[in-house]
């Protein structure tokens, strides 16, 4: 067993959540059960994930698409039956956005390029100030099939790959989830490919002007990396059982 508040603010100092303008209320936003005898982790704060977490017996969720956001919601409709199934089952609900993409150990950007060998690594992809991805150098050119098997056997993604130049790829960066606007970075600074989630229409033919190859893994595939990261990190700080609760989602 382990303390919920003490969790929370070991999570609110390690992943910086006052460090970035988000439009995440991060942190803590349901309070649940004090103690902890299971954390079950995820991507999106769904009533699907809810119940999953629950018949998996856990106290305390934590994901990286919360609830709160910028903008309040009411308490009606489907925002009032995730409030009520949270409280009717005693369950506490953590968010970490912007922390969990840009994360130096444990984000989703850095544990993809740790995913690829990636190494001389240089922040990437600048967000009100403050860099939430990363570029680097693979230790050997791969190609875009040896990246994507890689994707896939990491994440379970299918990725869509829009070609660019070279065939053999060999400097990167990373911005996981919808974050197609910054390709154009990537092609200022001459990589060779640039990896993100959720494509937008105009990808395609950046990516054939510019020669910089985009793979696009899915928003939600992108961000297992970060919660599948630090699920082990709490479950030896912590002594509790951290479980990964996949709900597949194709974007």
């Amino acid at each position: 067993m382990a303390d919920r508040d003490s969790i929370i603010a070991f999570l609110d100092k390690y992943l910086e959540k006052d460090a970035y303008q988000d439009d995440s209320q991060n942190g803590l936003q349901v309070e649940g059960a004090k103690t902890v005898r299971k954390i079950a982790v995820g991507v999106s704060a769904s009533l699907e994930f809810f119940r999953r977490s629950a018949a998996a017996c856990a106290d305390l969720l934590i994901t990286h698409h919360g609830m709160l956001w910028a903008r309040p919601n009411r308490l009606c409709g489907p925002f009032r039956a995730k409030v009520k199934f949270l409280l009717d089952n005693d369950l506490s609900l953590a968010a970490y956005h912007l922390p969990l993409d840009a994360h130096r150990e444990c984000g989703n950007n850095r544990t993809i390029m740790r995913y690829l060998g990636a190494g001389a690594l240089k922040p990437f992809g600048f967000y009100h100030g403050k860099p939430i991805g990363f570029q680097g150098k693979l230790p050997k050119p791969m190609t875009v099939a040896q990246v994507c098997a890689v994707l896939k056997g990491r994440l379970g993604a299918s990725p869509d790959v829009f070609p660019g130049g070279s065939e053999k790829l060999r400097t990167l960066a990373v911005v996981s989830g919808g974050a197609s606007s910054m390709l154009e970075e990537a092609v200022a600074g001459g990589l060779d490919l640039y990896i993100t989630g959720e494509p937008s229409e105009y990808v395609q033919e950046q990516s054939r002007e510019s020669g910089v190859t985009c793979i696009a893994a899915g928003h939600y595939n992108s961000e297992k990396a970060g919660v599948l990261a630090l699920a082990p990190l709490l479950s030896k700080k912590f002594g509790v059982p951290v479980e990964f609760i996949d709900v597949p989602n194709p974007i």
